[in-house]
């Protein structure tokens, strides 16, 4: 039994804590307190882990840091936690590039897993598995989590801060074809797919490739998009196109507002997940390439629903990280330095095991 210590306790950073307290002595600190309480047994700390010395002081006696604090904080987090020399996993989606900490972790001795999620995360490790039993030459991952009612107008809710939400509709989307980078906007190139138990599904690029470009660059075709009911990008492209998710301060009244701080603090009450709402997690994975001399065609579906008073979203990305969080704990997964998901192929029976154990179930079709 180790001292775990997780670093946010919201809908997903919650879910997480109460898994890994099961097996382990956990530790759940956020500057919320209201999330804090959610968390009965388990230890907490209310407190801002934003400041450096707050945070390596709060670390210094635990055997593995989980990481599921919002992106904006998340490079700077993990930066952090392996100056202090702890392991750490994270699901943070953070906009700086990781690697850039690489030599640190290595320099320190450190297990640093970024991305650790539903996808990126599952997705990765997926796609690790097979690629190293074939040669893969497409690979493609649709995904999104959305709530089961649809309300007007915007047929969405958030289980991330709003900011990360919102970071996904203006991040430049990179995807590879024909082993070319190729960069677009985000939201652009939609297309409506039919998933079954759901209907029509509206999906748009987004940058979720993210280490898979560096790391799987042998692969000649790779894209990731997101997944959402029809008719929401056209209204995310208005206020995009209006300034509305803009960084750039403007002047209101004799005060510096940035835009995007404006919206995500008018959308997140209509965003919000509330008591009784309920959400599902939908994805397929498309692999195609050559294995023992045959074309061959992989795909894997996602169908996750909310189930044991626990949103779906936080249940595929949470216990996909709890899932690594143990591989590295208890020494199993023991590679210094960043790691992306990607790179714990080797263990995908036991994570794809550890989620199937608890309601997350991955169907895979070989074509």
């Amino acid at each position: 039994m180790a001292n775990v210590i997780v670093l946010g306790a919201g809908l997903v950073g919650g879910v997480m804590a109460k898994d890994l307290a099961k097996q382990h002595n956990v530790t759940s600190v956020d500057i919320s307190q209201k999330n804090l309480d959610k968390l009965a047994g388990i230890n907490t700390i209310c407190t801002d882990v934003s400041d450096t010395a707050t945070l390596q002081n709060l670390i210094k006696d635990f055997d593995l840091v989980v990481g599921a604090v919002p992106g904006f904080m998340g490079y700077k987090m993990m930066k952090d936690v392996i100056e202090a020399g702890k392991n750490i996993v994270d699901i943070s989606f953070y906009p700086e590039d990781p690697f850039g900490l690489d030599e640190l972790a290595k320099k320190k001795g450190v297990v640093a897993v970024m991305d650790c999620g539903v996808a990126p995360g599952m997705g990765n490790i997926i796609f690790g598995h097979h690629d190293s039993k074939m040669k893969i030459n497409d690979y493609e991952c649709l995904v999104g989590g959305l709530p089961e009612k649809r309300e007007w107008p915007y047929e969405y809710q958030a289980v991330f801060s709003p900011i990360d939400v919102i970071e996904e509709y203006i991040r430049p989307a990179r995807y590879v074809q024909h082993s070319q980078l190729i960069t677009k906007e985000a939201l652009s190139d939609t297309e409506l797919i039919e998933f079954d138990e759901i209907g029509t599904l509206e999906s748009w690029n987004s940058d979720g490739l993210r280490s898979l470009i560096k790391t799987m660059d042998h692969v000649p075709n790779m894209i990731e998009k997101t997944l959402r009911y029809p008719g929401c990008v056209e209204y995310l492209k208005v206020l995009r196109a209006s300034g509305f998710f803009s960084y750039d301060e403007v002047e209101i009244n004799g005060t510096m507002v940035r835009p995007v701080d404006m919206t995500a603090k008018l959308l997140f009450p209509k965003w919000e997940m509330k008591k009784g709402d309920k959400d599902f997690t939908v994805m397929r994975i498309i692999m195609k390439g050559t294995e023992n001399g045959e074309q061959v065609s992989y795909q894997y579906n996602l169908l996750d629903r909310y189930q044991d008073e626990t949103i779906s979203m936080a249940r595929t990305t949470g216990f996909t990280c709890t899932a690594v969080a143990n591989l590295v704990v208890n020494g199993e997964y023991d590679r210094v330095g960043i790691s992306p998901p990607e790179y714990l192929g080797g263990h995908f029976e036991f994570v794809r095991n550890y989620l199937s154990e608890r309601g997350v179930e991955y169907k895979v079709i070989k074509k």
